[in-house]
């Protein structure tokens, strides 16, 4: 259930217990903040010294206010949390705002002292925040409760570090960004970023919403929260490049990284996923515009021809596809451009801007307007002659008449861009000429970096507008695998629908004898409980007949002495392509599943996708095709291609057999057969967690 955080966000009346005189003190820098707007709701100081405090008389205690108080901002030294928290409940307080540290961030002892408070609080009926937090701000109800200013806009910001947060609105100043709202998350022993996330999407003020996090607690509620946010959700996380802690057994265990989950989730849930804080205030900017389109057909529009190839190349680096306009929209640019310019994509305008700088302009609107274009990327020089005017210099000669016709052009592209919802992103070697700034001022991101106008433009376009893959809820718990056994897993596997070739476990010479007679050759023989038993020599393919089949156990019996072996029907390899799937539970993500080129050459070529599993049967096909070696699945060299639906909702019964299993760590096909008339397992594994 979502939870009601008016209290927190919008109280009626406010307290700071632990506000000082000292600047040193962090309970000063909140209660100056909280006197920012002494009218729009009571704000009562508290020092256990009584006194003044910033000139105001301070409360001895929370109790002597002699009134409820709905909000309490706890700073004092961690001897005394409890004690505030107990009082500020006695006092009737909806919110508490936790700034106190010294708990879970210190050890176990702080951490039960954590989860005993969060009861509390629970228990009373009020929510908290923090602790260890710096605070929260709301600038649409005028509650400053932390110790920095945030300029007013619509971007709430969720963040677990307070300077990331300052160099967030110190990137986003030149680019008019502001906040709507600035939580500290702290230790989230009670409100979660789940919660946060899902109040800010309820938010009107806000319309985008930023996030730095390094613990998401419950990862898959926050991915899910995020996809029915109904609002773009900007995430910067830190140690993504981090290995899984658990020891791996298998080839999915080995595969998958902390980065790989991460991404994952955030691409189903339709996240988007940044690695700076450069980066994010480049997606902020672009996204707080509200401008979206599905579709990622891009247009460069450039006064010159090495700006228009270097964003051609930064907008494929970014995703984005530059194809070549049709003869329909060329003719239509030829009528507005001159005959040197080029028209195919990238557009040059070849000097005309010069010439006539209402042609920017003109060009813009025709492509906007082309049917071919989903997003038009402009790059160069423009900005330059106003900017000469302006006295920012690099502009040309007496270019007085070229400045105000620049302007003009300006005015007339975001009346453009105002009358059709695609994007236009404008890259400018003069970002901070009269000409851009009437730009961004009109709602067109504007950037000095090419690279920066590539990503915006990719925020704005293709997956990250259209709806997201989704995050698929987990299925409820099947009874505990009670065998984990190679024989056992086929099993499990099988009831799910997975199909394996025949396969009987023996474990002496008559048992091989027998299971060679119940069904027909060729065979393939495996040594059981071994680890990777190809690379151990325990696996015998293409045994033709039960001699062969006896010999081939004797040699490898002799070798390993494996405790049993498995005698299977051999299936034909010869069309096929070996696909590896697996499953493995994250401990913030719960089930993720890897599809990707399997067979033995799996850890070498890590050619492997990921989502939260389970998967859908389509999910699992665009997983396949975005493969980079996809093209083995259509055929090459002669080779047939292969039934890719059927490989796809395989897939979808691994993984939603595996997600039914909590105690399994990591389940794993390797490899899954595809052909062209059909899948097949031939070989399976699990690791109980």
């Amino acid at each position: 259930m979502t939870r009601d955080l008016t209290p927190l966000f919008d109280p009626g009346s406010v307290a700071v217990v632990g506000a000082s005189d000292d600047p040193a003190k962090y309970g000063h820098a909140v209660a100056a903040q909280a006197l920012r707007v002494p009218d729009r709701r009571p704000v009562h100081l508290v020092n256990r010294r009584g006194g003044t405090v910033l000139g105001r008389t301070a409360a001895t205690s929370l109790g002597a206010i002699g009134e409820p108080v709905d909000l309490v901002v706890i700073s004092v030294p961690g001897t005394g949390f409890e004690t505030a928290v107990d009082d500020a409940l006695a006092c009737g307080a909806k919110a508490i705002v936790a700034i106190t540290a010294g708990f879970a961030e210190a050890g176990p002892a702080g951490l039960a002292r954590q989860r005993a408070v969060a009861e509390r609080v629970r228990a009373a009926g009020a929510v908290l925040v923090g602790p260890n937090c710096l605070g929260i701000a709301d600038n649409t109800t005028e509650l400053y409760l932390a110790s920095d200013r945030f300029a007013p806009g619509r971007v709430a910001l969720l963040s677990q570090s307070g300077n990331l947060a300052l160099e967030l609105q110190l990137r986003g100043a030149p680019h008019g960004l502001g906040f709507s709202r600035f939580v500290s998350l702290g230790n989230q022993a009670d409100v979660t970023l789940v919660d946060l996330v899902e109040d800010c999407a309820r938010h009107e003020p806000t319309s985008v919403i930023a996030v730095y996090a390094e613990d998401f607690g419950d990862g898959r509620a926050f991915a899910r929260a995020v996809a029915e946010a109904g609002k773009p959700v900007v995430l910067l996380t830190a140690g993504r490049g981090t290995a899984s802690a658990r020891s791996a057994r298998s080839h999915t265990g080995a595969l998958t990284t902390s980065a790989d989950v991460v991404a994952a989730a955030c691409r189903d849930a339709g996240v988007e996923l940044v690695r700076t804080p450069r980066e994010m205030t480049v997606v902020l900017a672009a996204l707080a515009g509200g401008r979206r389109t599905t579709g990622r057909r891009t247009a460069v529009l450039t006064d010159g021809g090495g700006h228009g190839a270097v964003a051609a190349d930064a907008a494929e680096d970014a995703g984005l596809d530059v194809p070549e306009l049709g003869a329909p929209a060329q003719d239509r640019l030829r009528s507005v451009l001159w005959e040197q310019s080029a028209v195919r994509n990238p557009v040059d305008l070849a000097g005309m801007g010069e010439q006539r700088p209402l042609s920017y302009a003109d060009t813009v609107r025709e492509l906007l307007a082309s049917e071919e274009v989903d997003a038009v990327l402009m790059t160069g020089y423009f900005g330059g002659y106003a900017a000469s005017e302006g006295g920012l210099g690099g502009g040309p000669a007496g270019g007085s008449v070229l400045a105000e016709g620049e302007q003009r052009a300006a005015k007339e592209i975001a009346g453009h861009v105002a009358a059709t919802p695609k994007p236009l992103v404008v890259q400018s070697m003069y970002p901070e000429s009269p000409s851009c700034r009437a730009l961004a001022e009109a709602g067109v991101p504007v950037f000095a970096a090419t690279e920066d106008a590539a990503r915006a433009l990719a925020a704005l376009t293709g997956r990250a507008a259209g709806v997201p893959a989704g995050v698929a809820p987990e299925p409820p718990a099947a009874t505990p695998l009670g065998d984990p056994s190679y024989h056992g897993v086929r099993a499990l596997l099988a009831a799910a629908g997975v199909p394996f070739p025949s396969a009987r476990e023996i474990t002496d010479e008559p048992g091989l004898v027998a299971a060679a007679a119940s069904f027909e050759g060729p065979y393939v023989l495996k040594a059981l409980h071994v680890l990777h038993k190809s690379d151990a020599g325990g696996v015998a393919l293409r045994l033709a007949d039960r001699d062969a089949l006896l010999a081939a156990y004797r040699r490898m019996h002799a070798r390993l002495g494996a405790p049993s072996y498995s005698v299977e029907a051999m299936a034909d390899l010869s069309d096929g392509v070996e696909l590896i799937v697996g499953v493995q539970r994250d401990r913030r993500f719960g089930p993720v599943a890897m599809v990707g080129l399997g067979g033995v050459l799996t850890e070498t070529l890590r050619d492997v996708a990921f989502a939260l599993a389970p998967v859908t049967a389509g999910s699992a096909e665009k997983l396949l095709r975005g493969l980079r070696t996809a093209a083995l699945l259509d055929g090459v060299r002669g080779r047939p291609a292969v039934d890719v639906t059927a490989a796809a909702a395989v897939i979808a019964r691994i993984t939603e057999a595996a997600a039914a299993h909590p105690e399994v760590a990591e389940l794993e096909v390797n490899p899954l057969l595809v052909g062209p008339d059909g899948a097949i397992a031939l070989d399976a594994r699990a690791v109980l967690g």
